[in-house]
């Protein structure tokens, strides 16, 4: 029988043993692997000016440092102040989540991508034991092979495939033999060069930055959204406490006619009056109430909160508001949209995306040409059944020619082109409709802050005069002198001034913000608040 030489298993062990590490790796590990190779994918494409990187990771992924405080939803209760109402919908709300998610996929993608230039492995065991009248044999192989593509097209390939057989009964032998094989195939015409044969991974490494441009837009517009809910529901609240002032002072002056009444000094008519009116008032002031439930329960739902979360919002919000100085903004009008031309990163996107479509012509144009590929490939087995080391160089079979598809039907391929034509088309039309949008944006809310700022101060100054005028009345309540209407009036008017003057100051918050946003400067801090540098 002969000997096998020891370097003869080399092959089989190895594949075994890589067999049984890869197959002993957790899915934690899979995971983490997978983790790291986004996080490294995120690293490399976030620019500063895109903003803070923080609040990006999903949620089975470590925090990052900058990332808020996560707060269990079950422990969120009391007040809450803007920031914190902020923070709370950074970690919970499930919309954020979702595009978490979206910029996390999309770098996952891109390592496939990366991975299809990169060296990779493959390995196969088989193996199986048969038996028939005269004997029975044990039979093991095992192929290990490698690929490359590389950046001008070439696609190399080297496999080496080993046998290994034993005979157990009848001729007693045990051969071990193997085949090395190489291939390499370059195209010449269609999909050569490293700009046809590296589109996919362009277009995928461009994805992802417009994903992360993407995710950074959202956050923006996430932002201002959340200020605005919590700017909306505490107006509602201080409607509420309008509402409850209005009903005592309707029920007061009640009283004060119902006494004037019971003295002979004013018409019972009069005190009937007022009693409806404060009846009216006391429904609004409990309308007011529900409204205002319902208004925190949604919030706690966009928050991503349950809304039996016993929360409520701080009133001092709206009262820091009032202590900002509110004035008319003074801008050039073709400097801020300059600004939001260069600042916009959805703009960014659409501006690269027709670079996208400019390509996808010249991959379109390249299809139409015939397919010719260089091909060579080489095999060679080993010496004698045992001499799995020692190849037969000089008996192998060697072969180098071409592969030459005239593409005769091209139908697909024209297709293909004439598409490809069109959509250039149509992304210079949506460049220059977003182009036109970003531009009207600027302008449309540049003229809704000025017009906020001008209505901010009707109002106030109608709410100083409703005052006075309700104080007035109230002095002729007390000498005796006040005509019923004229006072309801009054009361009506000023609740009326107060709602009005509060909207006013929350459009004109909102409206800012806006504007800061739509122009591209307003960024969003690692604690979810915003930050902005005046133009």
């Amino acid at each position: 029988m002969n000997k096998i030489q020891p370097t003869g298993y080399f092959l089989i062990v190895c594949l075994i043993l890589v067999a049984i590490m890869h197959g002993g790796c957790s899915h934690q590990y899979y995971k983490e692997q997978a983790d790291e190779d986004v996080e490294k994918i995120l690293n490399e494409k976030w620019e500063p000016d895109f903003g803070p990187k923080a609040n990006y990771r999903i949620s089975d992924v470590e925090p990052s440092p900058n990332d808020v405080k996560v707060v269990a939803a079950d422990e969120v209760s009391g007040k809450i102040s803007l920031a914190q109402a902020v923070a709370l919908a950074t970690a919970h709300s499930r919309e954020y989540q979702s595009q978490r998610e979206s910029l996390y996929s999309s770098a996952l993608g891109l390592t496939l991508d990366r991975h299809d230039f990169e060296t990779q492995f493959s390995g196969v065991l088989d193996g199986g034991y048969s038996r028939n009248s005269s004997d029975e044999s044990v039979k093991m192989g095992a192929a290990l092979g490698i690929s490359q593509l590389l950046a001008e097209g070439a696609q190399i390939s080297t496999n080496i495939a080993t046998d290994w057989l034993r005979y157990l009964t009848g001729d007693p032998r045990t051969s071990l033999g193997s085949v090395l094989s190489a291939s390499i195939r370059q195209p010449l015409l269609r999909g050569a060069g490293r700009r046809i044969v590296q589109e996919n991974l362009t277009q995928a490494e461009r994805d992802v930055l417009y994903s992360i441009r993407s995710f950074n837009r959202y956050r923006k517009e996430f932002v201002v959204r959340i200020v605005n809910s919590y700017y909306n529901v505490l107006q509602t609240q201080d409607s509420v406490e309008n509402e409850r002032e209005n009903y005592e002072s309707l029920t007061y002056f009640y009283e004060r006619q119902q006494m004037m009444a019971d003295a002979g000094r004013l018409e019972p008519l009069r005190a009937s009056e007022a009693e409806q009116s404060k009846l009216q008032a006391g429904d609004n002031y409990i309308a007011a109430q529900e409204d205002y439930k319902q208004q925190l329960d949604r919030y706690k739902i966009t928050l991503g909160l349950p809304t039996e979360a016993n929360l409520e919002l701080d009133p001092n919000e709206l009262k820091l508001l009032e202590a900002i100085a509110i004035t008319r903004p003074d801008f050039d009008t073709d400097e801020l949209v300059q600004i939001a031309l260069e600042k916009r990163l959805d703009l960014a996107n659409e501006r690269d995306q027709l670079a996208d479509a400019e390509r996808q012509l010249i991959i379109a144009q390249d299809n139409l040409r015939m397919d010719l590929d260089l091909v060579a490939s080489s095999n060679t087995s080993s010496t004698g059944d045992s001499q799995f080391a020692r190849f037969q160089f000089h008996e192998g079979s060697y072969a180098v020619g071409f592969d030459m598809d005239l593409n005769l039907d091209r139908l697909s391929e024209r297709n293909s082109y004439r598409r490809a034509l069109i959509n250039l088309t149509q992304q210079q039309r949506n460049y220059q409709q977003q182009t036109d949008e970003v531009k009207f944006d600027v302008r449309q809310t540049y003229r809704d802050l000025g017009e906020s700022a001008a209505r901010y101060e009707i109002r106030q100054l109608g709410l100083e005069l409703a005052r006075k005028r309700v104080e007035g009345e109230r002095l002729k309540l007390e000498a005796g002198r006040a005509v019923t209407r004229d006072l309801l009036d009054a009361q009506d008017d000023l609740l009326n001034a107060q709602n009005a003057r509060t909207s006013a100051l929350v459009g004109y918050t909102i409206d800012k913000l806006d504007f800061y946003r739509d122009l591209g400067i307003l960024q969003v801090r690692p604690d979810g608040m915003w930050e902005y540098k005046t133009p």
